[in-house]
């Protein structure tokens, strides 16, 4: 019976996991019988010749949109710092921050057994699994974070940003991944899943921001993603600051540059 190009990646164990085998699908690195494909629903016979071509250094695609929003907001510097990955799944953003020199990642979600071998084992990760992070309280995940990430799925961002806001530390820098397929509500997103009004995707934005502001944080950058989410979703970057609501800058000029369309 065929099956789907990134559950058969799995099957044969070439890939730990359904996650891994989009980003290398995505970008080419996955044959079948001889021929890359691109799509990860491929459906592929059994017997075909499955072959990835070559190895990334990175346990997920996630990894490429923390990286091009570090580019992006070149102030932000994770070396030495405590740093929270909220919704770390196989740890994309973890071992970006461990390359670019984190002191420690404490890497939160709320799955279980999601996260790479390789990231887990780094005595500078601490995994905590079955965490919900909407519920999080101050504290609770030990000492301030200088800096967090985050790249969270089927919950809206403003139902956890004021949960992030209480774990961040004086000036702490927050790095915030926005998916408007879960910002605009479920009764108007369209069947294909996919979010493709300009007007609906900067709705998403803004929203976030003025939770983000209710919250404490001050606005200091948004960036759209250099690669798309799931099934082709523009996603945008918050950069957020833990300081003083008067450090807050205007919403508006910090969107002139974003382009929601495309």
């Amino acid at each position: 019976m065929a099956e789907r190009l990134d559950k058969a990646l799995v099957a044969a164990g070439l890939v730990p996991s359904r996650s891994r085998a989009h980003h290398l699908i995505e970008n080419g690195q996955v044959t079948v019988g001889g021929v890359v494909v691109h799509k990860p629903a491929t459906k592929v016979q059994p017997g075909q010749k499955l072959s990835i071509t070559e190895q990334d250094q990175w346990v997920s695609r996630a990894a490429h949109k923390l990286l091009g929003a570090l580019q992006a907001f070149g102030q932000i510097q994770p070396a030495g710092l405590r740093c929270l990955d909220a919704g770390a799944s196989t740890g994309g953003f973890t071992q970006v921050l461990l390359s670019r020199g984190a002191e420690h990642v404490v890497a939160v979600d709320v799955g279980r057994d999601q996260l790479a071998a390789q990231v887990r084992a780094d005595p500078r990760v601490t995994a905590v699994e079955g965490l919900n992070l909407r519920y999080v309280r101050p504290g609770e995940l030990g000492e301030p974070f200088g800096l967090i990430v985050a790249d969270l799925s089927f919950i809206s961002l403003r139902l956890v940003v004021g949960a992030l806001a209480g774990q961040a530390a004086p000036g702490a820098d927050l790095l915030l991944m926005v998916k408007p397929q879960f910002e605009i509500g479920r009764q108007r997103l369209a069947r294909t899943g996919v979010v493709s009004s300009p007007a609906q995707r900067r709705e998403a934005v803004v929203g976030v921001i003025a939770a983000a502001e209710d919250a404490g944080l001050a606005l200091r950058g948004v960036s759209r993603s250099q690669l798309p989410g799931q099934d082709g979703n523009a996603e945008f970057f918050l950069w957020l600051r833990s300081e003083p609501a008067a450090a807050i800058s205007a919403t508006e000029d910090r969107l002139g540059s974003v382009e929601f369309g495309g």
